[in-house]
């Protein structure tokens, strides 16, 4: 079995993700630019803090600098008479963009959530007979259109509290049923509000007409994420697109024997890693990065301490007072390792970036990190149409910021 240094796995991981080395970055980067990110990272979890920015809007920012947003919001929300939708919305690694033409691989996922993802549709449905067929004659008729559009329509009484995300009323839980079960999908959010359409509607014939048993599309899966990550043990590979252990052991030995992975022992590793056979090692990792606590480099925290020695944890639902660095946590990625912790928040009411607190992870030196962290600051400030960088008190990298 081929070796592998911990550090060369390390350098082959940010090679695949696109974070290995700073690219040349334009003002802002071009649309070809971010399409090439969104396909090297293969999905762009969804998530509803925007503390900072929506979170799927931040991995794209971490690779190629400053960009138009609404590049993404054309790939994945605009009229696709205009322009081929590029992504579309479904539960990949949980809520989350993927290319259209993954969507037929999650077919039998969206068997499984027939019901809904958690059974509640299956109660309401109990006392609501009809209801999925009322929800789906108003989408039919009015076209894309909110749970709250559809309320109304229906002139339903939904007590209790309302708001885009977390609202419970059964027309919503409905609505999130046909969305699992791939009946609807979304063209369009309004105000970060989805708006469910006949799935006919939104994605290309070639697209609904495909069918992939589980099998493969669990293989091609598999792939998919063995190709985002360049090297992985069974739980990356597993976690990447939410999938089962048991489909995951049985397409890794599939892909294995065909060639596309190649099993590797990296020194330090508990576990047997796979490789994809196109992955690189790059020779050096030079990029300097701040990454949402969302973005797919990260996003499965015990990979993250295996390969950075970085034991993270998102706090937004720690009490503040148990919170041990902050609220939205940025690691920031220097040469290759993570190397503090700066908690964000955009302030735009007064036009500002804070960086609330901001730490040095180990035994690094503040007066190496703090200038190419600055810049990365005032880079993201920049894009965010911030006018100024605020740094507050926390941590033991704020002095060196300052200066």
């Amino acid at each position: 079995m081929r070796e592998m240094s911990a550090a060369a796995a390390r350098r082959t991981a940010l090679g695949a993700q696109g974070l290995a080395s700073t690219r040349s970055r334009t003002r802002p980067a071009s649309r070809a630019a971010v399409h090439r990110a969104i396909d090297t990272t293969g999905l762009l979890q969804i998530d509803s803090v925007s503390v900072v920015v929506r979170a799927h809007y931040a991995p794209v920012f971490s690779r190629v600098g400053a960009y138009d947003r609404t590049i993404v919001d054309d790939a994945a929300w605009a009229d696709s008479t205009r322009r081929p939708r590029r992504l579309v919305e479904y539960w990949a690694h949980e809520a989350a963009l993927v290319p259209v033409e993954d969507w037929p691989l999650m077919r039998w996922r969206m068997e499984l959530y027939r019901h809904g993802r958690w059974g509640g549709a299956a109660r309401i449905l109990d006392r609501e007979p009809t209801l999925v067929d009322d929800v789906l004659a108003v989408i039919e008729d009015r076209g894309a259109s909110s749970a709250g559009e559809i309320e109304k329509h229906l002139d339903l009484d939904t007590p209790g509290r309302k708001g885009p995300w977390w609202d419970r009323s059964d027309v919503k839980v409905v609505c999130e049923q046909l969305f699992a079960a791939g009946v609807v999908s979304v063209p369009a959010r309004t105000g970060f509000v989805r708006q469910y359409e006949l799935s006919e509607r939104v994605l290309p014939d070639s697209v609904l007409r495909r069918r992939v048993d589980e099998s493969d599309a669990v293989r091609a899966l598999v792939e998919k994420s063995s190709r985002a990550l360049g090297i992985g043990t069974e739980p990356d590979l597993r976690d990447y697109y939410r999938l089962s252990q048991k489909q995951t052991k049985s397409a890794i030995a599939d892909l294995v024997e065909d060639g596309v992975l190649d099993q590797v022992s990296v020194r330090g590793w508990n576990a047997p890693a796979y490789i994809h056979s196109e992955a690189r090692t790059p020779r050096t990792a030079t990029a300097a990065a701040l990454l949402c606590p969302f973005d797919p480099m990260i996003f499965f925290r015990p990979r993250v301490e295996r390969i950075f020695g970085f034991h993270y944890r998102i706090e937004i639902y720690t009490p503040q007072h148990k919170r041990i660095h902050g609220y939205y946590v940025f690691p920031f990625l220097l040469d290759g390792h993570l190397v503090a912790r700066v908690d964000l928040k955009a302030v735009r009411a007064r036009s500002e970036l804070h960086v609330i607190a901001a730490y040095i992870e180990g035994d690094r030196d503040a007066g190496t990190i703090a200038p190419r962290l600055r810049e990365v600051l005032h880079e993201m400030a920049q894009w965010l149409e911030l006018e100024r960088v605020v740094v507050g008190d926390r941590g033991d990298l704020v002095d060196a910021l300052r200066r």
